[in-house]
């Protein structure tokens, strides 16, 4: 039982430490042996758990993918839920999320765009059959919807991109970045009902 233990002790240590590498370097970047270095363990350890450094990032990417994507999903599928309820659903939860794991959406989006067929038909297929989308070609269906949502995701995802640009302006003292961004779940449903309501 205590060797049992311990392996999974071991696998979770080169887990945590593969997300802090692949999220720093990026996949091709990224050395079996940093892995190692990072976990504080030899090579040879490293790979008696993980034959392969591809075996061990889709791990780690169906994971951050999960939890980069899967909150939303959920989200957008509530079939209880108004159009403009989803909308605050998301912004609250998604938020709350990113400023959590500030380094996730630089990670995901830099490997959608180095693989993005892995990634496409699981993202777009995921939209296009949501609640959501039903919701809104109803509403607009003089607008493509993607206009909407790509909206929707940038408003929420891109101020926690661009957190070492803004934070070094004048207009931002220590600590005022979080409440800046929490702002925003009060501010995004005023901007989506706007939008979504405003002739084109």
């Amino acid at each position: 039982m205590a060797k049992k233990n311990k392996d999974i002790s071991t696998e979770e240590k080169i887990k945590e430490a593969a997300r802090i590498v692949f999220t720093r370097k990026g996949f091709a970047a990224t050395r079996t042996r940093d892995i190692a270095e990072e976990a504080g363990l030899n090579l040879a350890l490293l790979n008696y758990y993980f034959r392969s450094k591809e075996k061990l990032f889709h791990l780690i990417m169906e994971e951050k993918f999960e939890q980069f994507f899967g909150t939303i999903a959920r989200l957008l599928n509530d079939e209880g839920s108004s159009l403009e309820e989803k909308v605050q659903a998301v912004a609250n939860d998604y938020i709350d999320m990113l400023l959590q794991n500030p380094d996730l959406p630089i990670f995901v989006l830099s490997e959608i765009k180095n693989n993005p067929g892995l990634f496409s038909d699981r993202i777009a297929g995921k939209l296009m059959t949501s609640k959501f989308y039903e919701q809104l070609s109803s509403i607009r269906p003089d607008i493509n919807v993607f206009h909407f949502i790509l909206n929707l995701l940038s408003m929420i995802i891109f101020p926690i991109l661009a957190e070492p640009i803004i934070t070094r302006t004048e207009a931002f003292k220590s600590g005022e970045f979080k409440k800046f961004v929490l702002e925003r779940k009060k501010m995004i449903p005023i901007w989506f009902h706007t939008i979504l309501h405003t002739e084109v």
